[in-house]
């Protein structure tokens, strides 16, 4: 109870931008890829309207449905320089988000996707070297996870090997204990890097109507959280902070 009273006091400043949001209609818009889903934003809602989180994410917030991969810390990148493989070199991305070139000093790695660190080589060792021409290969990286906590088997972190669905995540944690809200199950996934997307999603009404195809697909860190008491509400969006209670922050 002081867990969901904590939570409930973390999206109350989301509540009335979610109110008004829902008002225009915009949580009722099918997006081009035809992605939908059955989020709710309280208690009782049907579960017939697309949920953001189910599908391509908020487009204002920079949401997509397949993006690129972004390096992160302890990725291992080879470079490789066509007109002087002297240069080439593997490095790791350190704990500051970092690399350092051979001769051509730090440049930001982290957040940044293969081609985009490309570049970023390129302009490093220009002036330094005529027309540097670079190629990146990602040689270690952090494989795809999401995670599930609250009342299933096995809460932890778990592989995102292929395409999995918030039903088929519940089955490989365990499936529901005899505890769970069925009806409320909740999806969090990543909006940047102090924001979260919240969606309730009723599992018991979409089983019991056998709208299978409605169920979300996961997106790589999703957290998949099955809660064991009633909640009464929760915003769209709230920050990272207010997850502890549910996972530990290096894991999400």
């Amino acid at each position: 109870m002081v867990a969901l009273l904590a939570l409930q006091f973390c999206v109350a400043a989301f509540a009335q931008e979610e109110k008004r949001e829902q008002s225009l209609g915009t949580s009722a818009q099918v997006s081009q890829t035809g992605q939908t889903g059955a989020g709710v934003g309280s208690i009782g809602t049907a579960a017939a309207k697309p949920g953001q989180a189910g599908g391509i994410g908020n487009l204002r917030l920079g949401g997509e449905r397949r993006p690129l991969y972004r390096l992160t810390r302890s990725d291992v990148v080879a470079l490789s320089f066509t007109l002087s493989p002297e240069f080439d070199q593997t490095l790791t991305i350190q704990p500051d988000g970092y690399v350092t070139l051979k001769d051509a000093g730090p440049v930001l790695a982290q957040g940044l996707t293969v081609e985009e660190f490309r570049l970023a080589v390129g302009q490093a060792y220009t002036g330094y070297l005529h027309d540097p021409q670079v190629a990146v290969a990602l040689k270690e990286f952090e494989h795809p996870y999401f995670v599930a906590g609250g009342e299933v088997g096995h809460p932890g972190k778990y592989e995102l090997r292929a395409d999995t669905s918030i039903m088929e995540a519940i089955e490989i944690a365990g499936g529901f204990t005899h505890e769970a809200k069925h009806s409320q199950v909740l999806l969090f996934r990543h909006v940047n890097d102090d924001l979260v997307e919240a969606r309730i999603f009723d599992l018991k009404k979409m089983l019991k109507e056998r709208s299978l195809g409605e169920f979300p697909q996961l997106c790589p860190g999703d957290l998949v959280f099955v809660p064991q008491n009633s909640i009464s509400k929760i915003g769209q969006f709230l920050s990272k902070p207010a997850l502890s209670m549910y996972v530990s922050s290096t894991q999400f």
